[in-house]
């Protein structure tokens, strides 16, 4: 039955009454519990944050952290600059599995030593001091001359309702004076992100203007800078995530994610260019790129027909404007179906390409992962017939709209999908 309350301070683990007719309304409620206000709710949710520890143990480099309410963390040391943190809900961890970590990575073998006070435990390497409170689990990182690095604000947090299950989990730390954040990729803003709020949502965001977000890509890494010292955060997780830069000027920063797990990495420096590298270490280096790659690229939606290109490429050269690259958007295909040409607007685009090449241009196509539902069309029917499309978890194959119309995606976690996609460029 519905009735008011008047909200408490938040607790360790705490059931509400809330509306939950938006994710903001959940985190509003949340954040707004230790006001004394009385609203009325006609739902339930739990917010889940770690107690006391009760019990701890060590199995090689892994330290496992469990409190009295069940909730856990898995403290891994990959080597002596990168640490890895899993948080479990009631102690059950998710399976361990990614696609962003690079397989042939290999953790090392480093000299790690462990210690407690009466108030925390301290894992220890050369390079990074990592302590966990005793109290409820916040983190605190120092290096190796105990200069802070990075810190949790507030407990690890996680929200579940009773009719969405897990809604959010998120980790808070303080935002140092003077501290500045950098990465996630494409982000239409200044270089520094402190004092923005962020959003990692794969999105086709054409015509994008400068705040516009989210973007097309979604890479969730950042790296810190205080007083010369660097580091970085990579959270692998999937889930519409968010990266608040201390957008509310009250000296947090936090990460967080929709669902999954809160799974991520702090990666010790102290200089960016080394966070860097040890970030691709662990999820993986990209094929060196041709000389053209690093060049000049005229890209735009979009050049048709084949005579625009062509008058395109002649200016840039009439003009001397270096140019190594013009794109092709969805236009030169036969009615935006991927893999094919339009006839009419390209009626020789082999010849096109290598006249193109002679005078110094590499010509791009665009390809979406969109495949047209149309039995007439072969890259339909070969997908199809090897069922090498995305499937919804009730059995029938996936299909949302894109430019042709209504389309199946590729199951790209399949190794076969993925070798029979590339070999359709050819």
């Amino acid at each position: 039955m519905d009735k008011n309350f008047t909200k408490v301070p938040q607790e360790a683990e705490k059931v509400e009454t809330t509306s939950i007719s938006h994710l903001e309304s959940i985190k509003n409620a949340v954040d707004n519990a230790t006001t004394g206000a009385t609203e009325r709710y006609p739902d339930v949710y739990t917010v889940h944050t770690p107690n006391e520890v009760s019990k701890h143990w060590r199995e090689g480099q892994a330290f496992f952290f469990q409190a009295e309410n069940k909730h856990s963390l898995k403290i891994e040391v990959l080597n002596a600059y990168i640490l890895r943190f899993r948080y479990a809900l009631n102690g059950k961890f998710e399976r361990d599995f990614s696609y962003a970590i690079n397989p042939d990575f290999q953790v090392n073998n480093v000299r790690t030593d462990f210690s407690e006070t009466e108030t925390s435990f301290l894992i220890r390497t050369t390079q990074v001091r990592c302590f966990i409170a005793k109290a409820d689990l916040k983190v605190t990182i120092e290096d190796a001359e105990c200069n802070l690095l990075c810190a949790d604000a507030e407990p690890f947090r996680a929200i579940t309702t009773l009719t969405h299950g897990l809604a959010e989990i998120k980790i808070t730390k303080i935002a140092q004076e003077d501290e500045a954040y950098y990465g996630l990729g494409d982000k239409a803003s200044e270089l520094n992100l402190r004092g923005q709020h962020k959003e990692n949502w794969n999105s086709d965001a054409f015509g994008y203007g400068h705040g516009s977000d989210p973007l097309y890509r979604s890479i969730p890494f950042y790296l810190g800078l205080q007083s010369g010292l660097g580091y970085g955060i990579f959270m692998d997780n999937t889930y519409r995530s968010h990266f608040d830069f201390d957008s509310q000027n009250k000296g947090q920063t936090s990460f967080s994610a929709e669902g999954g797990e809160m799974n991520y990495y702090f990666i010790a420096g102290p200089q960016l260019l080394e966070v860097a590298q040890r970030y691709t270490e662990l999820t993986g280096r990209a094929e060196l790129p041709p000389m053209w790659a690093l060049g000049f690229h005229q890209c735009r939606w979009s050049y048709y027909p084949e005579q625009e290109v062509r008058d395109l490429a002649n200016k840039f050269r009439e003009l001397q404007i270096p140019c190594d690259a013009i794109y092709l958007d969805i236009d030169y295909m036969d009615g935006f179906k991927c893999f094919t040409w339009d006839e009419t607007r390209f009626p020789d685009p082999k010849r096109m390409i290598a006249e193109l090449e002679e005078d110094g241009f590499k010509t791009v196509v665009m390809i979406d992962p969109g495949i047209k539902i149309d039995k007439t069309y072969w890259v339909y029917n070969e997908g199809v017939k090897h069922d090498y499309f995305c499937k919804r978890q009730d059995g029938p194959l996936f299909k949302a709209p894109v430019w042709p119309g209504m389309c199946h995606f590729p199951d790209y976690t399949n190794p076969e999908v993925r070798t029979w996609w590339a070999g359709l460029y050819k």
